[in-house]
């Protein structure tokens, strides 16, 4: 028979409270580094506008795959990432996500090079609400009555812009469907991040090497005769891209996923105060009502993971 009263919490010793104070710390330092990171990544590819997006991308996997190569040695991980690639069934999963994040990737570089940033920062808003979309149609998921009405509000939100602007905000949606793509596969095949990534980047990387080989031969590439600028920037895309990707897997291991769901939100809210403040993209009457009803829908879904993330007692 159950103890009519619940019985008082086990306080922890001391030096394990400190300890898991200090990895909440270092999870919550990680994962806001990861977001701002990602958030101010629109100044990199924003200096590589007059580059070609598809020699930009390409250059951002093939220096990112030879940052994440050594890290997969240093951390111990090659037995790891060798036996995912003896798993014809996984390999095949993994070729799925390194597709959706290359249009995820080329996406994002066109949209922050090209002076559509607010629509690039409109898709990660609403990435949270496509995974939710995603969820019950792929997997079967029940989402909750609040997470539909938020769903429901960033559809609408996209209407707005389509009849209010006259375009479809295809960057957005683009952006919010391969990322939540990208995801949904990745837990379909789980691996470690680094691991993962760099099964992506391995994928990928042959033929980004060979397409930068021919334009080099061609003469038609930014490397190897290009700006200098230009050069160190590609080269920096490399890094630029996988160290906020560890840092995000520091975070995750440390923190609550309702905290890391909350602290998303800080990449697209930069990636908008720049595309109005810094480079000055209008944002009019239209974006107002279209932004406003894809910010109630965030809400929501931000009101709804907190209740959740809270205690049941």
């Amino acid at each position: 028979m159950p103890d009519p009263l619940p019985a008082a919490p086990r306080s922890l010793p001391s030096g394990a409270a400190e300890d898991t104070a200090r990895r909440r710390r270092a999870g919550l330092t990680a994962s806001i580094g990861a977001y701002v990171f990602w958030g101010l990544s629109p100044i990199l590819y924003h200096l590589l506008g007059h580059v070609p997006p598809l020699e930009v991308m390409a250059h951002r996997i093939v220096w990112a795959l030879a940052l994440s190569l050594p890290l997969i040695v240093a951390f111990g991980q090659t037995n790891a990432l060798l036996a995912i690639l003896r798993r014809p069934r996984d390999l095949l999963v993994f070729a799925g996500s390194a597709l959706a994040i290359s249009i995820n990737w080329l996406t994002f570089i066109y949209a922050t090079g090209g002076g559509h940033k607010l629509d690039a920062s409109m898709g990660y808003y609403i990435f949270p609400l496509a995974t939710v979309l995603l969820g019950a149609v792929v997997l079967g998921e029940r989402p909750s009555r609040r997470q539909w009405l938020a769903v429901g509000l960033a559809l609408l939100g996209v209407l707005v812009m389509l009849v209010g602007l006259g375009r479809v905000p295809w960057i957005a949606l683009v952006l919010a469907s391969s990322f939540g793509m990208y995801g949904l596969l990745r837990k379909i095949a789980p691996a470690e991040s680094l691991v993962g990534f760099t099964l992506e980047v391995l994928m990928t990387g042959p033929l980004a090497a060979a397409f930068l080989i021919w334009l080099g031969w061609t003469g038609s590439g930014a490397m190897p005769h290009g700006d200098p600028v230009d050069m160190a920037v590609l080269v920096i895309s490399g890094p630029a891209t996988a160290i906020p990707l560890l840092l995000f897997a520091v975070g995750a291991r440390r923190l609550p996923l309702g905290t890391l769901g909350m602290l998303q939100y800080i990449n697209p809210t930069l990636q908008f105060t720049m595309a109005v403040l810094v480079y000055g993209e209008a944002f009019t009457v239209g974006h107002a009502a279209s932004f406003g009803l894809i910010w109630l829908a965030v809400g929501l879904y931000a009101s709804e993971r907190r209740g959740r993330g809270r205690p049941r007692l």
